[in-house]
């Protein structure tokens, strides 16, 4: 797996550095000149209404999409020149968990393991860590959908990526399994994170700063919901 550059090639303090990012779907701007950053080890919570371009910036850092315009770097590497360094480091958990439902819980995860030259110990370790251990052999598509969040996160952090980017992470996960995913998604993990949610007030509290987008652009918080 390639490494983005190390301490002593200089990394920057800012694990994240985003300038004038745009991003277009045809002649609709989803992202407009959107600036920020985000230091090592700190958390990011971006707020917005429906169609406010969270998702599409979370895909923008997830190499998932390419910026039409500005400048983007995560953890030292350019994007989109730099994709393929950065892949290994990142994290990424949608709105919506993109599991395999025909496979079960450790089928999904022993995939995702291969991809990432992780051993099946790991496998085993997080299946265990999100409460779903007995359960690992079952197919993902008999879960409910707070259970498959459970196993969506963890696939997101199953290669230990230096960089989360979470997209409603606490959608449908009851206050039980909020407990299981804190030390591996939520602000005891001591990772970089940037944080889509809703919820402002839970929102607030996780952030270190808070960025509000509104039809693209970067406004004020009570803006963004006015």
């Amino acid at each position: 797996m390639s490494s983005p550059p190390s301490s002593t090639q200089q990394t920057p303090s800012n694990a994240v550095e985003v300038d004038g990012l745009t991003r277009r779907y045809g002649d609709r701007v989803a992202l407009d000149r959107v600036s920020f950053r985000v230091p090592e080890g700190s958390t990011l919570t971006v707020f917005g209404p429906n169609g406010a371009g969270k998702t599409t910036l979370l895909k923008v850092l997830a190499t998932l999409l390419r910026p039409h315009e500005g400048t983007v770097d995560v953890l030292g590497c350019s994007l989109p020149s730099d994709a393929w360094k950065l892949r290994g480091h990142v994290g990424y958990l949608g709105h919506e968990a993109a599991l395999y439902r025909s496979l079960t819980a450790r089928e999904n995860l022993r995939f995702a393991a291969q991809l990432h030259g992780i051993d099946n110990g790991r496998v085993d370790e997080l299946l265990d860590a999100v409460g779903l251990a007995r359960r690992g052999d079952d197919p993902v598509q008999e879960f409910s959908r707070g259970m498959r969040q459970r196993i969506a996160a963890a696939r997101a952090v199953l290669h230990r990526p230096r960089v989360l980017l979470l997209d409603e992470p606490w959608s449908a996960v009851d206050p039980h399994a909020i407990a299981l995913l804190e030390p591996l998604i939520g602000r005891a993990a001591g990772l970089t994170r940037i944080l889509v949610t809703h919820d402002i007030a839970r929102g607030r509290a996780e952030a270190d700063q808070v960025l509000a987008l509104r039809g693209g652009r970067m406004v004020g918080l009570e803006e963004a919901f006015a």
